[in-house]
C-alpha cells in the first residue's frame, strides 16, 4: 500500500476531528473524500502531510510515518492546499519558476504546460489575479512535480464548469501514468467523473467506502403505480429495494443486472417507468442528507 492510517485520530481540545481512521490506498489509485465542512477531509490530509501531530494512531506513506519522517514524505508528495498561498507581487510565471526551482522533482516546462492547459495568463501580478486564476496557478504549480502520490484538497474551489472538466481529466491522466490521487471535495458530480474509489467521511469518522464501479452497476426505478404492488418473488426479495415516494409513486433500488427484474416489471401495474443509474448523490444521502452541496 502506498497510503496507510490506522485508528488514525486527531482532538483538539473538547472536538474529536478524525476519529479511529483506517485507511488504505494502493498505488495507482484515484480515492475521493467527501463530506461537507468539518466533516474531517482536510484533517486527513493534514495529517498524512505531517502537519499535524496525531493524537492517536498512525499515518504512512510509502512506508514512512507521515510525522516522525515528513521531510522523506514530502518527497513522494505532490500537496494543493484547500487555502493555497502565493506570493502577491510576483507574476505568474516567476511564481512557477519559483517553485520547480524548490523542488527538484518539479519541471517548469510541465507547469506552463499545464498554465497554458487551464487557460492562464501568467503576465500579470498574482496580486491582479481573481480567485480563479489563483487557484489555475496553484494547480499548475502542483501538478509540475513528478511524485509518486498527488493530494488535491478542494482544488476545483472558485473554477468554471469547463476548467473543472479539465481537472477531471487531468487526474485521470495522472492515474494512467500510474500515480496515486487522493482528490478531497463536496461536488459530488466530479468525484464521480475522477475517482475509482470513493470515501465518505461525517463528524470525524469514516462511515462508507465505495467503489465506484460496483455503484454504477446498480439502477433505480422510477414508476407511477396505477394498481397494488404485489411482493415480489423469493429470488429477488431479498435483492431489491422497495420504496413509497408517495401514494401513486414507487422507487426500486436494484444492486446489479436489470435482466432478472424485467420479467417481474412487466407484471406490475406500473405507468411512466424511467430507469436510471445509480449515482453517489443517493450514497451520500444516507449520511448527509440536507447537508449535500
Amino acid at each position: 500500500m502506498l497510503v496507510e492510517t490506522r485508528a488514525l485520530t486527531k482532538i483538539y481540545g473538547p472536538k474529536t476531528a478524525l476519529d479511529h481512521c483506517d485507511l488504505e490506498i494502493p498505488h495507482g489509485e484515484v480515492l475521493g473524500l467527501l463530506g461537507p465542512n468539518g466533516a474531517g477531509k482536510t484533517t486527513l490530509l493534514r495529517l498524512l502531510m505531517g502537519y499535524l501531530r496525531p493524537s492517536g494512531g498512525t499515518a504512512r506513506i510509502d512506508g514512512l510515518d507521515c510525522y516522525r519522517h515528513s521531510v522523506a514524505v514530502h518527497h513522494r508528495v505532490a500537496y494543493l492546499p484547500g487555502d493555497a498561498r502565493l506570493f502577491p507581487q510576483m507574476r505568474g510565471r516567476e511564481v512557477l519558476r519559483f517553485f520547480c526551482e524548490v523542488r527538484r522533482d518539479s519541471d517548469l516546462s510541465r507547469a506552463l504546460d499545464f498554465a497554458e492547459r487551464l487557460e492562464l495568463d501568467l503576465t500579470g501580478p498574482v496580486a491582479s489575479y481573481s480567485t480563479g486564476m489563483r487557484q489555475k496557478l496553484a494547480l499548475a504549480a502542483v501538478l509540475a512535480a513528478d511524485t509518486p502520490l498527488l493530494i488535491l484538497d478542494e482544488p476545483t474551489a472558485n473554477l468554471d464548469p469547463t476548467v473543472r472538466s479539465d481537472v477531471v481529466a487531468i487526474v485521470r491522466e495522472a492515474q494512467q501514468a500510474g500515480r496515486t490521487v487522493i482528490f478531497s471535495s463536496h461536488v459530488l458530480d466530479e468525484v464521480e467523473d475522477a475517482c475509482s474509489r470513493v470515501c465518505i467521511l461525517r463528524k470525524g469518522k469514516l462511515v462508507h467506502t465505495q467503489i465506484m464501479s460496483e455503484l454504477l452497476r446498480q439502477h433505480r426505478i422510477r414508476a407511477r403505480i396505477t394498481g397494488q404492488l404485489p411482493p415480489p418473488p423469493p429470488r429477488l426479495a431479498g435483492e431489491i429495494q422497495i420504496h413509497y415516494d408517495a401514494a401513486d409513486a414507487v422507487r426500486i433500488d436494484t444492486p446489479g443486472e436489470l435482466s432478472p427484474l424485467l420479467g417481474w416489471l412487466a407484471t406490475l401495474p406500473l405507468a411512466e417507468v424511467r430507469i436510471e443509474p445509480f449515482r453517489l448523490r443517493s450514497i451520500y444521502d444516507r449520511f448527509h442528507g440536507a447537508e449535500v452541496q
